[in-house]
């Protein structure tokens, strides 16, 4: 593609170089870079992109977007100096592969808690209804019914688009996405033009990398603030910041509730370990899923779909037909008589939900046991809240290993256990292996009881020092299973 081609419609401050030059690929990752392609230099969290500018050109790069020009100029080189290299290159990306989420009827879903679930089931429900549809969340991307594993939340902008391109070729009409806050942040979907956007909730999470709550709710403020005018903007009015998204967005503003005046309501009729029994809109539905934080995902599922024209009576019968995200309330039976569940909790608030989703539906003298860890090199404040809510919500728990990464997971416990009493310790054990506090739950547990593991759901590794071996709480909990019924 010829750059100018490519930049049309880039603000730039200067441009040094000519821009008659046909582009053969983009990168921000220097070590990408081949000839004839296009480096972009990313002020990321962990390194510069402006300091590899060199080794770009080195590989092959005949242009440099940049933030600040180099202190050595190369003649044949083209420099692009912008503003913020991070929304330039989102922009790009999309340029790159001929904008396709123009092509798309694109819907992005951010919070703290439920993106993955609010996500996966409008794509599951939008299949039913015989669409053909792309999904790009945590657990793994699709394409229709083609399964691409996933690495983030959010892709970076030129695999985001990369994808979007492919689901636009392949046919796919609705595309529905989880966005977090580090996404919006860095700039990962500047260029996208979304048709809506779904606010979930919004509790203690990722302090580690915006250090203060009021950063986190802006960051998610911006996306709602992006939205044009033809796209809707649908929140969670009970929630605290529910409205506080909406404040500055031009979108037009839809709202669900269970407690508030809202343009959709639900009320909770029934609840138990198969499902929940419910009315939206007074319209009565039985559901697979558990507890009112999935009440209020299966709600903006609802809302969403009748904002992009579906018949409400036909989303409530496929609705009724859809079950839970893989590691998101999982239920296992054991055939000693407990239940075990294993869920992506990794939040104090949403440790509370499933805890009180929990007591919910718990029959007769049944005990709850909560195996849960904290991840490492991540914010250290919800650690002793975690453990705290742990110990409030379960009759005993055992604190482990969770994604220790680059710290000592002794020390990860110890953190959580500095914010327990003398009498909340007496409810608590440590077990650093997580296999071992799994499998040692199971053998405690009795016949009533709910065993609850949380933190790590749909993955399938534990990451130690860098390197992510295989490790699926699901695997253990049926190996525990096993184990019982031999012993």
């Amino acid at each position: 593609m010829n750059l100018e081609t490519l930049l049309y419609g880039t603000a730039f401050s200067g441009i040094t170089g000519n821009l008659d030059k046909s582009i053969t690929g983009i990168h921000f990752d220097s070590r990408k870079i081949k000839k004839g392609n296009l480096f972009v230099a990313v002020r990321g969290t962990q390194s510069d992109g402006h300091a590899y500018i060199n080794q770009a050109i080195e590989n092959g790069a005949i242009a440099v977007v940049c933030e600040t020009l180099p202190a050595t100029i190369q003649a044949d080189v083209t420099y692009i100096q912008v503003k913020d290299s991070a929304d330039v290159l989102g922009h790009l990306a999309s340029a790159w592969n001929n904008h396709p989420s123009g092509k798309l009827i694109l819907t992005g879903v951010t919070g703290t808690n439920g993106k993955t679930t609010v996500a996966t089931l409008l794509y599951q429900l939008f299949k039913k209804m015989g669409y053909k549809t792309g999904l790009l969340s945590t657990v793994c991307n699709y394409i229709g019914d083609e399964a691409i594993p996933a690495t983030h939340t959010t892709p970076d902008a030129l695999e985001l688009n990369r994808l979007l391109a492919q689901m636009s070729a392949k046919g796919c009409q609705y595309v529905f996405m989880e966005i977090s806050s580090h996404a919006i942040v860095q700039r990962r979907i500047s260029g996208l033009q979304f048709n809506g956007g779904i606010f979930t909730n919004l509790t203690h999470d990722h302090l580690d990398y915006h250090e203060t709550f009021e950063a986190y709710r802006d960051a998610k403020k911006a996306f709602f603030d992006a939205l044009p005018f033809d796209a809707f903007a649908l929140t969670n009015i009970d929630d605290k910041n529910g409205s506080f998204m909406l404040q500055n967005s031009k979108a037009h503003k839809v709202t669900y509730a269970f407690k508030t005046d809202a343009n959709f309501k639900g009320k909770i009729l029934e609840t138990h370990f198969d499902g929940t029994l419910m009315t939206i809109d007074s319209k009565e539905i039985s559901t697979q899923f558990v507890g009112r934080f999935n009440a209020y995902n299966l709600l903006a599922v609802y809302a969403a779909a009748v904002v992009l024209d579906e018949e409400p009576e036909n989303i409530l019968i496929a609705l009724s037909t859809l079950q839970p995200v893989a590691g998101r309330f999982q239920t296992f039976r054991s055939p000693g008589g407990y239940t075990a569940i294993v869920d992506y909790a990794h939040t104090p608030d949403a440790l509370t939900n499933v805890l009180n989703a929990i007591h919910e539906v718990i029959e007769g003298t049944g005990e709850i046991l909560t195996v849960v860890g904290c991840g490492g090199n991540r914010d250290k404040r919800k650690r002793p809240i975690m453990a705290k809510e742990a110990v409030r919500l379960s009759n005993r728990v055992i604190l482990t290993s969770d994604n220790p990464r680059f710290e000592n997971p002794d020390d990860i416990i110890q953190d959580m256990v500095n914010g327990l009493t003398a009498e909340e310790k007496k409810k608590t054990v440590c077990i650093t292996d997580r296999r071992e506090a799994i499998r040692t739950a199971c053998l405690l547990a009795q016949s009533g009881d709910v065993i609850l593991i949380a933190g790590k759901g749909h993955e399938d590794y534990q990451e130690v020092e860098g390197v992510k071996r295989h490790f699926d709480d699901r695997e253990i909990v049926r190996e525990s299973y096993e184990l019982r019924t031999k012993n």
